[in-house]
């Protein structure tokens, strides 16, 4: 797997963080999980009229388990470019010294 790079400072980072553009993408993708909520609360109602087999229902459990991780992570994403950022720069300093 290829080194992760952040060309971005922690500032731009940041400023994307506050930006209304980003919380639009935030709010969308709270959305999104909330239909992967109803979803899963759908799964009983439909097994009673479809009948599928255990391990159907076991298996769309985990996609929709998958998709929030995803999304959890998505969101998440400034936060884990933030760290990375300051490791970054923690072992210029380390190097220069």
């Amino acid at each position: 797997m290829d080194e992760i790079k952040i060309n971005a400072t922690l500032d731009q980072i940041e400023g994307l963080k506050e930006s209304i553009i980003w919380k639009d993408i935030v709010r969308e993708l709270k959305n999104w999980q909330k239909g992967f909520n109803m979803e899963m609360m759908s799964i009983v109602d439909n097994a009673e009229s479809n009948n599928p087999s255990t391990a159907s229902v076991l298996m769309h459990m985990g996609d929709l388990n998958g998709r929030q991780k995803a999304v959890d992570y998505f969101i998440s994403i400034l936060d884990v470019f933030t760290d990375l950022k300051k490791e970054e720069i923690e072992s210029k300093k380390t190097e220069v010294s």
